[in-house]
């Protein structure tokens, strides 16, 4: 799951809102960001069955390119194109919104998934992903560590405050929406970029940064800190999913 989350926020007062420097469009710098501690586990399981983890979640599925439920609310449906070649089409809410290719290097030490990318604008991203092997083998099976993310558009974010009690995140253009309050309370995410049950919580912290909490049907998925930049340039969120030690970071900068 794409962790394209964020939400800044100041504590001076409403007529300052507007001119707070988190507000505005701003545009994930992939070469900035780090993802270097992300893993992904791939385990063969009885019956054909392949238990894939990542971000603390896993989900078995088979590779008969049928339709795979994933605790992300997505589904992912797996086939073989050869040894080494693994196609895979991912759905949110029943349409399709990127098919990937996941390619085994031919010394079985490297993994890179290609990826279209439909944005809510109806435009395509090529995105691409390398990763290395860790452990395990041969074949998919085993654990890899994430090396390399590149972009042909990332992702877009708008940050709108709303007076001094909350913040409007918009993901995508409008492809994902969350209004929140600074009360740490679930707020419901919307849009096609997301799968039923989302919510996002926000606390503040500090003058310049927001706790920022992601759940799916109740459960913590993703937990980070956005920090705006004093010059308003860019943002920089850390954190990792809920419940693992895999840090994260990820800087955007303004548009």
């Amino acid at each position: 799951m794409r962790k394209a989350f964020l939400i800044v926020t100041c504590a001076c007062g409403i007529g300052l809102a507007a001119d707070a420097p988190y507000a505005g469009k701003w545009k994930m710098n992939p070469a900035k960001s780090n993802f270097g501690e992300s893993t992904v586990t791939f385990e063969q399981m009885p019956g054909g069955q392949i238990k894939m983890t990542m971000d603390g979640q896993s989900y078995t599925f088979k590779l008969d390119a049928k339709d795979t439920m994933t605790p992300w609310g997505t589904t992912n449906a797996w086939k073989a194109v050869d040894t080494k070649t693994w196609e895979t089409t991912e759905k949110i809410n029943g349409k399709v919104m990127s098919t990937s290719m996941t390619k085994l290097s031919g010394d079985g030490k490297t993994l890179t998934i290609d990826s279209k990318r439909v944005k809510p604008d109806g435009g395509t991203s090529n995105d691409s992903m390398t990763l290395d092997r860790v452990s395990g083998g041969p074949g998919l099976a085993g654990k890899w560590k994430t090396k390399k993310l590149t972009s042909s558009s990332p992702e877009s974010l708008s940050l709108t405050p709303r007076g001094n009690d909350g913040l409007t995140i918009s993901i995508g253009d409008g492809g994902g929406v969350c209004d929140a309050k600074f009360d740490g309370k679930d707020y419901p995410a919307t849009g096609t970029l997301w799968p039923a049950g989302w919510t996002c919580a926000v606390a503040k912290k500090g003058s310049n940064a927001i706790d920022l909490t992601w759940k799916r049907e109740g459960k913590e998925m993703y937990k980070s800190t956005l920090t705006a930049a004093a010059d308003g340039k860019s943002l920089t969120e850390t954190g990792s999913a809920a419940g693992i030690n895999e840090k994260f970071t990820v800087v955007y900068e303004r548009q």
